[in-house]
């Protein structure tokens, strides 16, 4: 019962999120379109009212005139609209979520037993919860000391952009060599949401906060704080399509369980953001094409990296021919190529895998095969025979090796054909 009450919690808090994210992903996108897609006014006496751009749009049967003020406006209404708790939520349900299926249990999703760092593949799961919770917070302090330091003024937002990029880059290598990979995944995206929700939180809201009050009190607000808040909302344009592949991840081994899986996240954080730039411009009135196609050509090249291997089969050493049989065939016997059985894999699996994945498992914490992979039967197993191939073979699986499986028992289930 209490693995049951568990999974429906975390059912629950993954729709808050989903939705929470949906709604602050979706504002977001629509604001940046707004503002790029604002032309000068036309009228003279919006002009003199200190509109600095307006846009007109039709939609769901009615028509919309959109303006936007360079300096401040004669008046603020009192309820003025402010988007911020979208932003808070889609953070606080999302850590809520990873306390829920990581932090709870470190040992299985966040400790890397094939590590090449011999003190990450031996972290306990404590050290493993600390690790990551430092991960997220030096994470966010590196990139806001960037933006400090770099482009305090934003006077050196390019070069600022390209030691965000660098720094991503680090991020996804050290999270892969650091925790499991699924969890390697998550942070790395969650390193840029916690960038996102922060800039918003640290910012973007106490800069209006600051402008509003300087209007109120018939002071010109300090433009430094719209051009900050303006530098973070860029930034966190550019992170949204990456997070929300990063999140979405944890569904597809083939991302995580690779030994290149740092190159083939970089490539996908690259391949977001240049997507994004795309529409970015076109909202703007500029079609640049290259974006998306450099964007396309990035993904390609992630498949290519992550293409598996094939996995030749062992040798089984024939029978010596007698000297009679070799002289008859006029030349040495070749040896025969073993096959692995289906069976012998089930075998593996009824030892090693069962305890989580199965109809009704038994190791604590799980009240369901997880993802729903069952392997307790020979016509389930034959369902994920790539799947189950991959993730043996580069060590993600069973998790934290909690079930002792063997090297051999690894090399057998890579020289399985599935049949």
């Amino acid at each position: 019962m209490e693995a049951y009450l568990l999974d429906f919690g975390n059912l629950l808090l993954r729709w808050l999120h989903v939705i929470a994210a949906i709604a602050w992903v979706g504002e977001s996108i629509y604001f940046v379109m707004l503002d790029n897609g604002l032309r000068p006014p036309k009228s003279e006496e919006c002009k003199k009212k200190g509109v600095f751009g307006e846009m007109w749009a039709v939609h769901g049967g009615g028509f919309y005139h959109n303006q936007k003020y360079a300096t401040s406006p004669e008046q603020l209404p009192e309820d003025l609209h402010w988007s911020f708790w979208k932003s808070y939520t889609t953070w606080l349900s999302g850590f809520g979520l990873f306390t829920l299926l990581y932090l709870t249990k470190p040992s299985f999703y966040l400790v890397n037993p094939g590590s090449p760092w011999e003190w990450a593949a031996n972290m306990t799961g404590w050290q493993a919860n600390i690790a990551a919770l430092a991960f997220l917070l030096l994470g966010w302090i590196v990139y806001n000391e960037l933006c400090k330091r770099i482009s305090p003024n934003m006077e050196n937002d390019g070069i600022l952009s390209v030691a965000v990029a660098v720094m991503m880059v680090v991020v996804a290598y050290l999270s892969t060599h650091i925790f499991a990979g699924r969890a390697a995944f998550l942070l790395t995206g969650a390193v840029m949401a916690t960038a996102m929700s922060a800039n918003v939180f640290f910012w973007i809201i106490p800069g209006q906060r600051r402008m509003v009050a300087a209007m109120k009190a018939g002071e010109t607000p300090n433009p430094i704080d719209g051009k900050r808040g303006k530098q973070r909302s860029v930034h966190n344009t550019y992170f949204t399509l990456p997070v929300v592949l990063l999140m979405l991840s944890n569904h597809y081994s083939f991302t995580y369980s690779h030994e290149l899986s740092w190159v083939i996240m970089t490539l996908f954080i690259f391949a977001g953001a240049l997507i994004r730039q795309y529409f970015v411009l076109m909202h703007a009135g500029h079609i640049r094409p290259g974006y998306p196609i450099a964007g396309v050509a990035l993904i390609l090249v992630a498949i290519w990296v992550g293409a598996p291997k094939p996995v030749a089969a062992p040798a089984a050493t024939a029978p010596a021919a007698s000297q009679s049989e070799t002289a008859a065939a006029g030349e040495a016997a070749a040896p025969a190529a073993a096959t692995v059985t289906t069976a012998q894999v089930l075998n593996v699996m009824e030892a090693r895998c069962v305890q989580c994945h199965a109809a009704n498992p038994t190791q604590p914490g799980f009240a369901a095969a997880p993802l729903g992979v069952m392997l307790d039967s020979e016509e389930h197993l034959l369902l994920q025979v790539d799947r189950v191939k991959q993730v043996v073979a580069n060590k993600y699986m069973p998790l934290g090796n909690i079930t002792g499986m063997t090297d051999e028992e690894r090399a057998l289930v890579a020289a399985w054909n599935g049949q």
